[in-house]
């Protein structure tokens, strides 16, 4: 175990380590609630606030932050090489559209249901299935639906092509987010209120079913990726 006492958490400081197996990070150091979760090999970074028995930390690819319990410090090591952002040009993304889009429908293909703060699969939430989707070809996005928003390209609806993102929400900020796969279609990862409580394809029309409806009242836009995230430590 790398963390066997209590002392030798309190003394760590913005220290990078890498997830030696998947994590959960939650929104408080109580651990009762998913944030969202880093997959075997992200980097983090530990800060100096600690309280009762969960540390908050940082995620190196994201700038996420979230609070991990002590117990489950144990599935870190030290991170041998600190993590550095690697740019990807907008020919290189197009390029590899093909393969992110690959990725949601394998996963569409497992057993699955949504997670409020799934990155991690077989369960995702929305923005966590477009994160995850796109970090399998090298391509980061930022964790959250109206963060993914404010960084993507804005796109005409009437220029959608396969790969943009399309985003649904309040007239104030983006609370869903599917990827448009052509043809008037977009896969995503939804939940019981007005979804299929996980991965499925819908129809970005006001003519399909109820869900589709039920989305499509809610679109607030198109979003192209341009480019991969920067950490704003490296921006």
């Amino acid at each position: 175990m790398l963390f066997n006492s209590k002392s030798q958490i309190l003394n760590l400081e913005l220290a990078e380590y890498q997830c030696l197996a998947d994590l959960n990070l939650y929104d408080s150091p109580e651990c009762n609630r998913l944030a969202t979760q880093a997959a075997v090999g992200r980097h983090l970074r530990i800060t100096s606030n600690q309280q009762g028995t969960a540390v908050e930390v940082y995620l190196c690819e994201d700038d996420y932050p979230g609070w991990v319990c002590f117990d489950d410090l144990s599935l870190l090591q030290p991170a041998t090489v600190l993590y550095q952002a690697q740019s990807v040009s907008e020919a290189e993304i197009k390029q590899l559209l093909p393969e992110a889009i690959a990725f949601t429908q394998k996963a569409m293909q497992q057993s699955n249901y949504y997670l409020w703060g799934g990155t991690v699969g077989p369960n995702y939430d929305c923005s966590g299935l477009m994160q995850a989707a796109f970090a399998s070809v090298g391509i980061w996005l930022p964790r959250d639906a109206y963060q993914q928003e404010a960084f993507t390209q804005p796109v005409a609806i009437a220029d959608l092509v396969p790969g943009d993102l399309v985003f649904f929400g309040t007239h104030s900020k983006a609370t869903h987010v599917g990827l448009y796969l052509g043809n008037g279609h977009y896969i995503h990862s939804s939940g019981t209120e007005i979804g299929r409580n996980g991965i499925g394809i819908d129809i970005l029309s006001e003519q399909g079913d109820k869900v589709s409806q039920s989305y499509y009242q809610l679109l607030r836009g198109v979003g192209r990726v341009a480019k991969s995230y920067i950490p704003m430590r490296d921006g």
